[in-house]
C-alpha cells in the first residue's frame, strides 16, 4: 500500500522561503546593502542636489542622479540571491517546493529591502538641502509621489536583476552581465544622452525614462527657469563689433533692470518637454509602466525557474 506524500501549501512555503530570506539579511550580512545605499545616496546628492527643481539643468540631471541610485540598489539587492543557491532551490524543488512560492518570498523580501532603501534615500536628500516642491500631483504629499516613484523605479530594476540570477548559473556570470544591464539603463535613458532614430524608440524599454519623466513632472520640470542660454550668453559679453561691445550692453541693461528672473523663466518656456507635462496622467501612466515591469520580470523569474529539474549545469 503506497503512502501519499503531502507538502506543504504555496502560502506556507512563501512564509518558510520569506524567512530564511530574513534571517540570511540578519545573520549572513545581507543588511549591508543599507548603509552602502545610504553611502551612494551621499555623495550623490551632496555632487548633485543644490539645484534640483531649481532650475530645468539642474533638476534634470538631479533627478537622471537619484534614478541612477534607484537603478544601482535594485540591481544590486537581488543580482545574486538566486543564482547563489541554484543547487539549493533544484534539490528543495524536487522534494516539493513551488517555484511561484520561492520566488513570492523574495518579491516581498525585496520589496521592503526596496521601501527602506527608498526612505534612506529620501532622508539623506533632505538633509542635503534639496529643496523639494510642496505641491503633490496625486496624494496630497510630495514626500509621498516622490517616494512612490523612487520605490517602483528601485523595485522594478529589483525585478529585472532577480530575472537574471533566475537565468544565469553562478554569481560570477551575474556580475558579469550587471554592468551591461546598468549601461542599458542609462545610455538609452533619453535624458542626459540625445537619441534619435532606432536608438530612441529603446527608450521605452528602460526603467530610467519612466522614473526620469515621474520625477521631472512631479517638480513641474517645464514651469523652471533655463540658465544654459544665459550663461552661454555671458561668456560672450567680452566680445566686440566694430569696438562695441553689444552683448554687454544687453546683459547689462537686463541686470540694471532686474529682469534676469524674467530672461530666466522665458528661456524655460521655449525648452519645455511634453514628457514632462505637469499633471497627474503623466505621473500615473509612469508608475502603470514601471508596475507593469515589475510584473512581467517576476512572471519570468518563475517561468525560468521551473525549468530548473531539466537544467544540466
Amino acid at each position: 500500500m503506497s503512502e501519499t506524500v503531502r507538502y506543504r501549501g504555496r502560502i506556507s512555503q512563501t512564509g518558510i522561503c520569506l524567512g530564511k530570506l530574513l534571517r540570511m539579511f540578519v545573520y549572513q550580512n545581507d543588511w549591508k546593502v543599507l548603509p552602502m545605499s545610504a553611502l551612494i545616496a551621499g555623495l550623490v546628492t551632496f555632487a548633485v542636489g543644490k539645484n534640483i527643481y531649481v532650475t530645468q539643468e539642474g533638476t534634470l540631471s538631479g533627478c537622471f542622479a537619484l534614478v541612477c541610485v534607484c537603478i544601482w540598489n535594485g540591481f544590486f539587492n537581488s543580482i545574486q540571491s538566486v543564482c547563489r543557491e541554484r543547487p539549493i532551490i533544484k534539490r528543495e524543488h524536487r522534494s516539493g517546493l513551488h517555484i511561484s512560492s520561492y520566488i513570492a518570498a523574495h518579491m516581498i523580501y525585496q520589496m521592503l529591502l526596496c521601501a527602506m532603501q527608498t526612505i534612506i534615500l529620501i532622508t539623506i536628500s533632505s538633509f542635503a538641502g534639496i529643496s523639494f516642491p510642496k505641491d503633490s500631483l496625486i496624494t496630497g504629499n510630495f514626500y509621498i509621489d516622490l517616494g512612490i516613484s523612487l520605490f517602483l523605479v528601485t523595485y522594478a530594476a529589483d525585478m529585472i536583476s532577480l530575472a537574471i540570477s533566475c537565468l544565469v548559473k553562478n554569481t560570477t556570470t551575474a556580475m558579469t552581465v550587471m554592468p551591461f544591464m546598468a549601461i542599458f539603463q542609462l545610455v538609452f535613458s533619453g535624458g542626459l544622452v540625445y537619441l534619435e532614430g532606432p536608438a530612441k524608440k529603446l527608450t521605452g524599454f528602460t526603467i530610467t525614462r519612466w522614473g526620469l519623466e515621474s520625477l521631472c513632472a512631479l517638480g513641474n520640470y517645464n514651469s523652471l527657469p533655463m540658465v544654459t542660454l544665459w550663461n552661454t550668453i555671458w561668456k560672450f559679453r567680452s566680445m566686440e563689433i566694430d569696438g562695441v561691445k553689444p552683448i554687454e550692453q544687453i546683459t547689462d541693461k537686463i541686470l540694471e533692470e532686474g529682469k534676469l528672473d524674467y530672461v530666466l523663466l522665458q528661456s524655460g518656456m521655449y525648452n519645455t518637454n511634453p514628457a514632462y507635462v505637469y499633471a497627474a496622467g503623466t505621473v500615473l501612466k509612469c508608475w502603470g509602466i514601471l508596475i507593469l515591469f515589475i510584473i512581467l520580470f517576476a512572471g519570468l523569474s518563475i517561468l525560468l525557474l521551473e525549468f530548473i529539474d531539466k537544467d544540466k549545469r
